[in-house]
């Protein structure tokens, strides 16, 4: 397929930690169980072995894919591991192996990866350790902890990414005034500050880097999909599409599900990866997509 040509992109930038790339469970366990000098032991007698692919596999793969269709393949895929680069080697074999264009990475040898996350430019950092992924969002990048999950249906050409609202892709404000004072408080501030637009949160620069690749294509053309899956109902919907409006950012799809179960949904906008701040619809949403927790806002206090 010939990429096609398009006023010049910013560069995407992602950071995936090895874990959430491949299942690292097996060698992992030996780690747990007898120790770091049998953990690089086992992985060097295997780094000829390909490791199967992680919960976040396929939507790395989705989204290099998209370096396919665009010129100057403006999407990066970086690789931060707590591996050393010597244990790390069977990672580089695995993701040669299928083909995954990533060239990038740093191994810190049991430390947290984390402080490379800003020095690459990363828009979004995916791993399945919270205290990395809360560190990143004390950064100001987009962050989440994937989750064990259903693996993703990878039939589907175009990538699908769902957001929630509150303490996602907004700041956690108005969840504030729903913990501390309930629903009715939450309505009546919803409706009286309708026209004021919300604070973004940590996500809203990773939803704009997204609008600026579905820009580059004709209307209804873009290989990416967005789709917004919120607790709200009306009237408080009115003060999140106000807000978008005042961004200029456009989300595809818009669920307003006034506390329904949110798995379902996402099963039926085939999301590859949806992202939410509560561990309960985390929970509910993991049995259906790729999941991950943001740990932001007072949800996570």
């Amino acid at each position: 397929m010939i990429p096609l040509t398009f006023p010049k992109i910013d560069p995407l930038i992602i950071a995936i930690s090895s874990r959430a790339l491949f299942d690292l469970a097996e060698s992992h366990a030996v780690f747990e169980q007898q120790g770091l000098a049998a953990y690089q032991h086992y992985q060097i007698e295997h780094e000829d072995e390909p490791l199967p692919p992680g919960v976040a596999f396929h939507l790395v793969e989705k989204l290099l894919s998209l370096n396919k269709v665009i010129d100057g393949s403006p999407v990066e895929v970086i690789l931060l591991s707590r591996n050393s680069a010597d244990t790390g080697l069977r990672v580089f074999n695995s993701i040669e192996h299928y083909h995954l264009n990533i060239k990038r990475a740093a191994f810190c040898s049991g430390d947290s990866p984390y402080r490379y996350i800003q020095a690459f430019n990363s828009h979004l950092f995916l791993s399945t350790d919270g205290t990395d992924v809360r560190q990143a969002l004390e950064l100001g990048v987009a962050a989440a902890t994937i989750l064990p999950s259903v693996k993703t249906n990878t039939k589907e050409q175009i990538l699908k990414i769902a957001f929630d609202g509150d303490a996602v892709l907004f700041s956690d404000e108005s969840e504030k005034i729903f913990k501390d004072r309930g629903l009715e408080a939450f309505t009546e501030n919803e409706r009286n500050t309708a026209t004021q637009p919300l604070a973004g949160g940590p996500f809203k620069p990773f939803l704009h880097a997204l609008q600026q690749f579905q820009l580059a294509f004709p209307s209804g053309k873009a290989p990416i999909r967005t789709c917004l899956v919120t607790a709200r109902a009306a009237p408080a919907h009115e003060r999140v599409v106000r807000t978008l409006r005042a961004w200029n950012i456009r989300i595809d799809e818009s669920l307003f599900l006034g506390g329904l179960q949110k798995g379902e949904f996402l099963q039926a906008f085939d999301a590859d990866v949806f992202f939410d701040d509560q561990q309960g619809h985390c929970e509910s949403a993991r049995h259906h997509v790729a999941t991950g927790h943001v740990p932001n806002g007072v949800a996570n206090s």
